[in-house]
């Protein structure tokens, strides 16, 4: 049975995300794998030491993967934390980076055997939008290819100070059927192990399926790898 998953809208590891003590509850750890690989060219050390000061106040450790690279993620070396990771965090940024760093690596079939395992695995920002497929694109609001750890169902994070251009392009184009989840910052969506979804945080989940506001149930429970 794989893990929990927790889709975050973004400004994570802060007041708000109470959401982190329960993931930390559910994967049995104190200790949390931070890849900051999305943040590659924007100072991952300062988000690393800002995930360490959080988990720091719920009692945890961060052990920072520093997956950055292509070369990085086809490197078998780097597997291996992975495997062992109870719980797992993509942090944010770029999602066009890390889409291009961990599609077809070993890097990644790593993170999807340890959630299918059981491992708990966050994704924030643009490591919440690449874990699906289609992933939209933050420079315009287009869609396009994600990692497809979940199909048929794409996320907008940072859903309260989103574009309502790019909100409006994103609906127009998207496919009949096709659940867009808005995330609002410092608030997560939550797949449970059932296959259930839940949300937490400060802020919204909004669904919308064929431009108009759906609920939970609209997501879909059995679309995993």
């Amino acid at each position: 049975m794989p893990g929990t998953l927790a889709l975050v809208g973004g400004a994570e590891w802060r007041d708000g995300c109470d959401f982190d003590r329960d993931l930390l509850a559910a994967s049995g750890t104190d200790e949390v794998l931070v890849l900051p690989t999305g943040a590659a060219y924007e100072h991952p050390e300062h988000l690393l030491d800002w995930a360490s000061r959080w988990f720091g106040e719920l009692g945890a450790k961060v052990r920072p993967h520093r997956v950055l690279s292509r070369p990085d993620a086809l490197d078998p070396a780097n597997v291996g934390p992975i495997e062992a990771s109870r719980f797992i965090y993509l942090a944010g940024t770029s999602p066009m980076h890390l889409r291009s760093v961990l599609k077809d690596s070993p890097v990644w079939d790593a993170l999807v055997a340890a959630w299918q395992g059981g491992a708990v695995l966050a994704g924030t920002s643009a490591g919440a939008m690449v874990l699906c497929d289609p992933m939209v694109d933050p420079r315009g609001g287009a869609l396009t290819l994600g990692l497809g750890l979940l199909t048929n169902v794409a996320v907008i994070p940072h859903h309260d100070t989103w574009s309502d251009d790019k909100e409006k392009r994103t609906l127009k184009i998207a496919p009949r059927g096709l659940p867009l989840v808005g995330i609002d910052e410092r608030s997560a969506l939550l797949r449970q192990p059932d296959g259930s979804w839940t949300t937490a945080g400060v802020g919204k989940v909004s669904v919308y399926v064929d431009h108009e506001p759906a609920g939970l149930d609209a997501l879909p429970t059995g679309s995993i790898v």
